[in-house]
């Protein structure tokens, strides 16, 4: 059953005066060694924490503690908020992807009690109690509760603003296969009631028990169809195998635990636990034309942008699809969206690109372009270069979102028109 409202009074740690020039000059000394030993204490951090903490372990995802994306992760952050102590603009970005992360797996102000006595034991085994005392230990107190109650306040904003906290029950009314590799399912609230609607772009978060585990897990999935108060839509990949190496996709651990679980064992008719829809990505209430880019299972957000945009009688924005797949086994709502644009052939363009086409895959009926993503194979009119409102929407893996923002920069797109949804614990492309 969803939860109460978390206290905003949680932690016995009571809320701190803002840092002194002092203290901040302090916390900007220990940049260098926080680039230097910042995996290392996060990951004692994490290590030790799950050990004694056991009822943390089914908030934090096994698969990126495996592979260490956790820390690695919490590492940046730390980093990241010591680099910007003066001015901490360029980081709120960053801060409210984590914030809404946190929302859809339910932290609560307590637990930040708890990160904080198991970080700064880390950091004091790390570096040396030696080093870590007197100003330099206050000053780091002093800047972790700012930074705390910086996401506890934002974190309250989302659970105030959420159509409930907590994990919802809903049944599975459909599962639709709309490739060999995604599955959609369609969630509907087993209490009838009807969803308040979500942001096109957002996301849910999914928690199952996982046998193999011992564990229960939870993973973010995109909305893939517009807001609808009847249900909720998701489109999973199946995983065969999980990166273990960022660098070298071929070397794969176990398959992904829940993304499997769900297309192997979640049936109609099913119970399933739901959080409500966070995100930080979504799209703009503007009238202005869109762009929305994607690779692979990146276009699911997308997804439900085109679906909202479609819909939308009264303002009827322009849109542009530009879709990289590799082939027509593996494209999913191929069909779907080709009849969308041809249902709207005044608002909707598509330029779909196959990089290894099968042999019944037809040029020109099934896809346009047979090559990666190459905007340089985009015609001017789809991306709508002239207009310097038109906003785009990049989704897929971290490096086709890296190039995207690259030659899109290149063609003049200023950076506050792009616009990226991460999948994972990396930094958002610049």
């Amino acid at each position: 059953m969803p939860r109460e409202l978390p206290h905003a009074d949680a932690p016995s740690t009571p809320r701190c005066q803002p840092m002194t020039p002092v203290q901040r000059k302090l916390i900007s000394g220990i940049v260098p060694v926080l680039e230097q030993h910042g995996n290392e204490i996060t990951t004692l951090m994490y290590k030790r924490m799950l050990a004694e903490t056991p009822l943390l372990i089914n908030l934090f995802s096994q698969s990126k503690q495996d592979r260490g994306h956790q820390p690695e992760a919490l590492a940046h952050a730390l980093l990241a908020y010591a680099s910007h102590i003066e001015d901490l603009t360029p980081i709120l970005p960053f801060v409210e992807r984590i914030a809404h992360k946190h929302a859809s797996i339910h932290i609560e102000p307590a637990q930040y009690e708890i990160v904080a006595k198991y970080l700064t034991d880390a950091i004091i085994q790390v570096v040396g109690a030696d080093v870590v005392k007197g100003e330099l230990a206050e000053a780091w107190i002093s800047a972790y509760w700012n930074l705390a109650y910086i996401f506890i306040d934002r974190e309250r904003e989302l659970y105030e603003g959420a159509g409930w906290v907590g994990w919802r029950e809903f049944i599975v009314d459909k599962k639709v296969k709309e490739s060999d590799e995604i599955m959609s399912f369609y969630f509907k609230p087993k209490d009838g009631k009807p969803l308040k609607p979500f942001r096109p772009g957002q996301y849910i978060s999914v928690q199952r028990y996982v046998p193999k585990l011992g564990i229960t897990q939870n993973r973010q999935y995109s909305l893939s169809d517009a807001p609808n108060p009847d249900y909720y839509r998701i489109s999973v990949k199946r995983e065969d195998g999980i990166p273990t190496n960022l660098s070298d996709s071929s070397q794969l651990s176990h398959p992904g635990w829940i993304s499997n679980i769900l297309h192997e064992t979640l049936n109609e008719s099913d119970t399933v636990e739901l959080a409500y829809p966070f995100g930080e990505f979504f799209l703009d209430a503007s009238s202005s034309p869109v762009v929305l880019l994607s690779a692979g299972i990146g276009l699911t957000p997308l997804l439900s942008m085109l679906n909202t945009l479609v819909k939308a009688e009264a303002t009827r924005r322009h849109v542009s699809w530009v879709q990289a797949v590799r082939n027509g086994s593996l494209h999913p709502f191929k069909e779907y969206v080709a009849s969308v644009a041809r249902k709207h052939p005044d608002q909707v363009k598509t330029t779909i690109f196959y990089s290894n086409p099968q042999e019944n895959d037809v040029q020109g009926t099934d896809y346009d372009v047979r090559a990666r993503l190459d905007l340089n194979e985009v015609d001017h009119p789809t991306l709508r270069l002239d207009d310097r409102t038109t906003q785009y929407y990049v989704c897929g893996p971290g490096q086709f979102m890296a190039d995207m923002f690259e030659a899109l920069k290149a063609r003049g797109v200023e950076p506050n028109r792009l616009h990226a949804e991460v999948f994972g614990p990396g930094a958002t492309p610049q």
